[in-house]
């Protein structure tokens, strides 16, 4: 039903002969059903079931298995040791696939490193490049926009559904897996910055002022957000520079993997683009090898654009998201001479009629662009 699994599974089956597999992406994202269509045949345990978790310690599965689909694994103590012992005896092992909701290369764990062993995957909400086949753009737009891209409340399709599963959803994030995975007590004050995040999207989040709001210094807001960022609850966009030393000291932005958590309109629209160039950026990574980012753009003086995708050093777009303004912003003008080459497009929810404008900036439908003409590998 949904375009985002052909590639990716494809891929992944190559892999799987010769590395460890990790797939990563937030909770409720579909990887666990992904993962058992890799093979009709296959091993599974999940480590937040207590029968799987004794059978994981002990190791009791067919080594003669097609695969081998370990679900949270980082939650165990010394994950990384035990991952590796397998990987290493892999001529008596069952091919691994590992999959969870936070993020294994980052995560702080005691144990021998994984490098070299693994390739790394990442499944993010449904976007529309994914629902190509599924109705039209404009439907689907409209559709993420109110359930999210997460596979369960958007077939549902459903406003009620989905805020019954919303409220759940983030409960069991923050009040299950945190306490796994972190020591931090204060869960109350770390949902209190999900809303503070809620409100503040699109916008230059300063920690220091989310350190006044909740009364918690700098360094405590910074790990905090770290952790929602490893648990799939947020992703960082920062500010494009140069020089990247200077730029990791300005201000970055935070979108969220459910888009549909943000109440104000025009903030949600430029959540669901940035979730979908990320997503566009994770598969250009994970397929090919390429050193992706997204970041914006912002002069002293407020100018800014709001996203630029790169590969490595390469610039591959400027990209604006407006709802209905298909006047071109003035911040094209503004970087003109910094990007003399590189494609520019202002991205409108109700556009009437598509145009090439000023400043060589390509007016365009937002739902049609991001469900056929988002492809980051033409360039």
């Amino acid at each position: 039903m949904f375009n985002r699994e052909i590639d990716l599974r494809r891929q992944i089956a190559v892999d799987l002969q010769s590395k460890a597999v990790f797939l990563m992406g937030p909770r409720q994202v579909g990887k666990t059903t992904f993962s058992k269509s890799i093979t009709p045949k296959f091993t599974y345990f999940n480590f937040d079931i207590p029968l799987d978790r004794l059978s994981i310690i002990r190791r009791e599965w067919p080594k003669d298995s097609p695969l081998l689909i370990l679900d949270e694994i980082h939650k165990m103590r010394n994950w990384k040791n035990f991952l590796k012992g397998i990987v290493d005896n892999k001529e008596k092992e069952p091919p691994l696939f590992v999959t969870g909701s936070a993020r294994m290369d980052t995560i702080r764990k005691v144990g021998d490193s994984l490098a070299g062993r693994y390739f790394l995957h990442h499944l993010n909400p449904i976007c529309l490049k994914d629902l190509r086949e599924f109705d039209s753009p404009t439907r689907n737009l409209k559709r993420l926009l109110t359930v999210s891209g997460f596979p369960e409340p958007f077939l549902k399709d459903s406003t009620s559904f989905f805020k019954r599963w919303q409220r759940t959803h983030l409960d069991i994030i923050l009040r299950q897996d945190l306490p796994d995975l972190e020591n931090v007590r204060d869960i109350a004050s770390i949902e209190t910055l999900v809303e503070l995040l809620r409100e503040r999207v699109g916008s230059p989040i300063s920690f220091a002022s989310l350190s006044r709001d909740l009364q918690k210094d700098a360094s405590t807001i910074k790990r905090w957000m770290q952790i929602l960022e490893n648990l799939f609850i947020v992703f960082r966009v920062s500010p494009y520079h140069r020089n990247i030393a200077r730029s990791i000291l300005k201000e970055p932005k935070y979108y969220f993997y459910n888009v549909a958590l943000v109440e104000e309109e025009g903030a949600r629209l430029e959540n669901l683009v940035a979730l979908c160039l990320r997503k566009e950026l994770d598969t250009c990574q994970d397929l090919y090898g390429e050193d992706s980012k997204l970041y914006y753009l912002r002069t002293k003086e407020g100018k800014e654009i709001d996203f630029l995708p790169c590969f490595g050093k390469k610039p591959l777009a400027l990209i604006e998201a407006k709802t209905s303004d298909s006047q071109v912003s003035s911040a094209f003008q503004t970087f003109d001479s910094y990007f003399p080459d590189t494609p520019r497009y202002q991205l409108v929810k109700d556009l009437e009629r598509e145009k090439d404008s000023i400043w060589n900036v390509k007016v365009r439908n937002m739902a049609d662009w991001l469900t056929s003409k988002l492809d980051f590998q033409s360039h």
